[in-house]
């Protein structure tokens, strides 16, 4: 993360703190992502927590959206692609 000029917020009254853009875009941090909040001394740390899950969530967002294919779609052929290798596994058992 580049080094930026210091931000000034508020913290609303139920602990929301809104961090500034240009933060969240260097940290790399993305709507309802998890953070880990870190006390050190008088000073808070605040870092992305990868979360595999999540990770291969946003990636698997990104490939349909650039492919322009739906969710549904995407389902669709997962359902195929099970059946012809439940289908290849089980006939080369009957051999």
């Amino acid at each position: 993360m580049q080094a930026f000029k210091s931000f000034t917020t508020s913290i609303k009254s139920r602990g929301q703190l809104t961090i500034p853009k240009q933060v969240r875009n260097a940290g790399q941090l993305d709507e309802g992502q998890v953070v880990s909040i870190i006390p050190v001394g008088d000073s808070i740390i605040i870092t992305p927590k990868r979360l595999a899950l999540d990770d291969a969530r946003r990636e698997i967002k990104k490939i349909l959206k650039s492919s322009g294919h739906s969710l549904e779609e995407l389902m669709k052929g997962l359902k195929s692609e099970r059946e012809a290798l439940y289908r290849e596994t089980h006939d080369k058992k009957g051999r």
